[in-house]
């Protein structure tokens, strides 16, 4: 396997590519790549037009990894995502046959998931918990690496189904999108009205059997025990927290603390993980997981206030 410095240098590698076609969105795009060594999914909330969808299939692009997108919309039934059969006459008789569905893929956008009914839902969380999906009596195996990035719309709230928070809790980030800052628009302005834009060649950087090698090693970056105590104070905390915190965060958050702080780490070219790294993915990992009391509403608190309240502590 290559060394520290060489993984390092290849991650560098993958942020200056991306930086051709995405401008600015830093904590996004390092967060995703952390998600994508973890081999977890990622809830992705945002307004419409901040490049979701770019990114993610640009990310695709320097990986080597099949990309799908699917557009969450009431009337999309599981059988449109995870496919069907149909009937085959190719050999003389007619024979039913499996044809896959979009979830087929190594990275699956799937964009407004919470246009989907419930049972579309279903469908697709049980792709993301099991890397499988069950098709009348047969079950079919997903390829690695295989990674759901799910885009919600936080303005609109008609025709919608909400994720419950046991649902929303599979995912292993919640990365917030925001605006982009004014010199960065105008950078998207230009860059965008640039007739050579579309005439921009990425770099393979990874290809995804090296990918699927780096998620196992992120498994064996070592952790000092104080540190790993300091992780699951802080999802503790969350729990104890009653004049903010309505229900905190479970066990599978110090889980995936500890695992993406791991990921950080490795991306970062470091032996191992650091009270630096614990505390950047601190957000995307709990903002998700806890839910608010009246009191931090009626303060005016969102769920990343609160989180950097529990950090400083």
């Amino acid at each position: 396997m290559v060394g520290m410095d060489e993984i390092k240098k290849k991650f560098d590698t993958v942020f200056s590519e991306i930086n051709k076609v995405i401008v600015g969105q830093e904590d996004v795009v390092e967060q995703t790549l952390i998600a994508l060594l973890c081999n977890g999914h990622v809830y992705l909330e945002g307004y419409p037009g901040l490049a979701k969808t770019l990114l993610v299939r640009t990310l695709a692009n320097i990986m080597d990894l099949k990309f799908s997108r699917i557009q969450g919309t009431p009337d999309l039934l599981p059988s449109d995502i995870t496919g069907t059969y149909v009937i085959d006459e190719s050999k003389g008789k007619k024979m039913f046959k499996f044809q896959n569905g979009p979830i087929f893929s190594n990275v699956v956008l799937v964009d407004e998931v919470n246009r989907a009914t419930p049972k579309t839902h279903s469908s697709i969380l049980e792709a993301m918990q099991e890397h499988q999906v069950t098709v009348g009596n047969e079950t079919y195996k997903l390829e690695k690496p295989f990674f759901v990035l799910a885009t919600g719309n936080p303005i609109e709230q008609e025709g919608v189904f909400r994720l419950s928070e046991a649902q929303i809790d599979r995912f292993l980030f919640k990365i917030n999108v925001g605006y982009p800052k004014f010199e960065d628009e105008l950078k998207i302005v230009d860059r965008f009205n640039d007739k050579d834009f579309e005439e921009i060649a990425l770099k393979q950087v990874f290809k995804s059997v090296e990918l699927v090698k780096l998620q196992e090693l992120v498994k064996h970056v070592p952790i000092a025990n104080d540190l790993k105590k300091y992780a699951v104070e802080l999802v503790a905390s969350t729990r104890n927290k009653k004049d903010l915190i309505e229900y905190g965060a479970s066990p599978r958050a110090s889980l995936a603390l500890v695992y993406a702080s791991k990921a950080r780490a490795l991306m970062k070219g470091n032996k191992h993980v650091s009270k630096e790294d614990i505390k950047a993915v601190a957000f995307p990992v709990l903002r998700h997981r806890i839910i608010l009391s009246f009191e931090a509403e009626r303060k005016g608190m969102s769920e990343d206030d609160v989180i950097k309240e529990l950090v400083k502590k």
